[in-house]
């Protein structure tokens, strides 16, 4: 479930192109709501100037507007601008907060041009009627993002700040103070920057990310809220910024209770792709208003959007722990199948297996792969879906067209089977490789008598169906038509496709599957980079169950999630998996020929359970099971 919709009235404030001193960007803005209007002051970037001091730059002062509804926002006019030595050149990204009475809006100020890390500290101004403004420089080390809890905590007054914000890794980290004067005591806070690591938050998941504060907090019965800014690979070419929360002890907030562990927002829209500074969400304001969150962010460096969510279901997410969330569970005399040195077909690795119940035993085809690199196919079975109690000591299907035998070296053959009952005929679908064109779907079948009497030598020759020079794998075929139509998924990279088809009569010249992309990888979670089907859809209650397998631009593990189709309109997606429901973490799935890999292929269903085969770091075979009712419930609970 996405918990945060952006509103269809995005942006909701941009620069006005008759007010020079914000015509390059009006973002970042920070929000107060009070008496029935809601005030945004925000960071203003103007034209590029000839500074008073020589150079010519874009100027960053701070702006306000206001609002009735927290959408519309007019009455644009400067609120502070660059007076003195400490910030002449520029005043950004402000925090407000209402306190004791007084009006506290904290900023970044710029003292140095060209910028460096010695140059960027935090500003305050106080007022009490936005109208005389009491300066204050507050940091004497780099610093950025300050802003002040809403009300005192035992006595005392709380900040949070974003430290060493051009010189990482950053920090978000606390500081509490007896008097207001305190907040500008530069001893004081030379003394507390020297004990930094006693004030942090401990946020970051890498050395290589990045975090900044984002929000006020906000004051909710379960603790403080914050959102911030995580920026995901912050030092590489392609970092990604997100939008995250955490949530705070109300009487002790240097203790987390909860933290959010993907996405809340990342930039998607045109107006966050593509701006002043491409690809940027970067919360910075918040309003509570019953149980809707009202989140203000800069787009692009260029605009403020809004984006609203219920505090009710984030808080219920934020809270939930893995434990209570539906998961494969492993079967304790994992792997089930291993290479057989014996071999020489299987004698490398044997993984990615189809399944299929058949009179009470499962059938288990599963790939095969030997030192020459060469997939072809190989065959058990299980009576209780656990333990093989059969297996076929020679493969039972082999490359056999031009597509698939080895034209160069590589890896060449047919790979990962999906198998599908349809009638009174099995269709298996699997990746046909040659080494030496990208990879494609081929398609052959079987009668339901001969392959139950394991006649497999009977497989049709197969067909080619998915279009030349284009890298097309992940397919399978739904076990029933659906208004009138065969359904097939299929993925182009990097997305899942779907096609309705009239017949599946393919020539392997002229009709092939096309490209229907309908489920796409999401930034900045566990599905980033890459998708693909791996499993037959399961028809149940409550619409067509698919598992699929997620690779992360982040560590590049494959991890297998679920989505959940509408039955007649399969097109449509009701719900898909928030985390991943099985990621590689035995030693058998984090080390082989590809290390970190869950792969299913095949499942079955016993006593309202998922019973899953999978292929471990391709190499091994293993078996994992889940709830079926409880993840079909995740799954409407997630949306989409």
């Amino acid at each position: 479930m996405s918990f945060f919709k952006r509103s269809f009235e995005n942006p909701v404030l941009i620069p006005e192109s008759d007010l020079p001193w914000e015509l390059e960007g009006a973002f970042n803005g920070s929000a107060l709501r009070e008496k029935g209007k809601t005030r945004l002051f925000y960071r203003a970037q103007s034209l590029p100037l000839l500074h008073e001091d020589g150079p010519w730059l874009s100027l960053s002062s701070i702006g306000q507007a206001e609002s009735a509804d927290g959408i519309h926002f007019k009455r644009h006019r400067p609120f502070i601008e660059p007076e003195l030595p400490w910030e002449r050149y520029g005043c950004e990204d402000p925090r407000i907060t209402k306190c004791d009475g007084k009006y506290y809006l904290f900023y970044t100020a710029l003292s140095e041009f060209p910028f460096r890390a010695e140059g960027i500290s935090v500003g305050l101004a106080i007022t009490r009627d936005f109208k005389r403004l009491e300066k204050h420089h507050i940091t004497p080390f780099n610093a950025k993002a300050m802003t002040l809890f809403p009300e005192r905590i035992k006595g005392k007054l709380w900040a949070l700040l974003s430290v060493n914000t051009d010189r990482p890794p950053s920090t978000i980290a606390l500081a509490s103070f007896d008097t207001e004067e305190e907040l500008w005591d530069m001893k004081r806070w030379e003394k507390w920057y020297g004990e930094l690591d006693k004030h942090g938050l401990n946020l970051n998941r890498s050395n290589d990310d990045h975090v900044e504060i984002g929000t006020q907090p906000l004051k909710t019965k379960a603790g403080w809220l914050l959102f911030y800014s995580y920026i995901q690979k912050y030092h590489s070419p392609n970092p990604v910024f997100t939008v995250e929360a955490i949530l705070l002890d109300l009487e002790n907030p240097k203790k987390i209770i909860a933290r959010t562990d993907v996405p809340l927002l990342v930039p998607e829209e045109e107006y966050e792709r593509y701006g002043k500074v491409k690809d940027i969400v970067f919360p910075t304001g918040a309003v509570l208003r019953g149980d809707t969150i009202f989140l203000y962010y800069g787009a692009a460096d260029t605009t403020t959007c809004l984006a609203t969510g219920s505090l009710k279901a984030l808080l219920k997410e934020m809270k939930r722990t893995k434990k209570e969330r539906p998961m494969m569970k492993r079967y304790r005399s994992n792997p089930i199948l291993t290479p057989v040195p014996e071999h020489a077909w299987e004698a490398k690795a044997v993984f990615n297996p189809a399944a299929i119940e058949v009179d009470g035993t499962v059938r288990i085809l599963y790939r095969a792969m030997g030192e020459d690199d060469t997939s072809v196919i190989g065959y058990a079975e299980s009576r209780n879906g656990l333990r093989i109690s059969k297996r076929l000591p020679d493969p039972i299907y082999v490359p056999r067209a031009p597509f698939e035998q080895k034209q160069s070296p590589g890896n060449s053959g047919c790979e990962d089977p999906r198998l599908t009952r349809f009638g009174d005929t099995y269709f298996m679908l699997y990746t046909a490789v040659d080494a030496a064109s990208p990879p494609r779907v081929a398609l052959t079948t079987l009668s339901a008598e001969d392959f139950e009497a394991g006649r497999f030598e009977r497989f049709s020759p197969p067909i080619i169906i998915s279009p030349p020079n284009i890298d097309d794998k992940d397919a399978c075929l739904f076990p029933e038509k659906i208004g009138g139509k065969y359904v097939m998924l299929h993925r182009i990279q990097p997305a899942i496709d779907i096609n309705f088809l009239d017949d599946l009569h393919f020539d392997g010249q002229a009709k092939f599957l096309t490209h229907q992309p309908f489920i796409f990888p999401r930034r900045g979670m566990w599905d980033s980079r890459k998708i693909g089907i791996n499993t037959v859809p399961l028809k149940t209650s409550k619409g067509w169950l698919v598992l699929y397998h997620g690779v992360s631009e982040y560590d590049g593990h494959y991890r297998v999630g679920a989505f959940l189709l509408d039955l007649e309109h399969p097109e449509k997606v009701l719900g898909r998996s928030r985390h991943p429901i099985f990621s590689p973490e035995t030693e058998y799935e984090r080390v082989g020929v590809v290390p970190n890999v869950v792969f299913p292929c095949g499942l079955t269903v016993r006593k309202n359970k998922l019973i899953v085969y999978y292929g471990g770091a391709d190499r091994v075979i293993g078996v994992a099971s889940i709830h079926l009712p409880s993840l079909l419930k995740s799954l409407l609970a997630d949306g989409i």
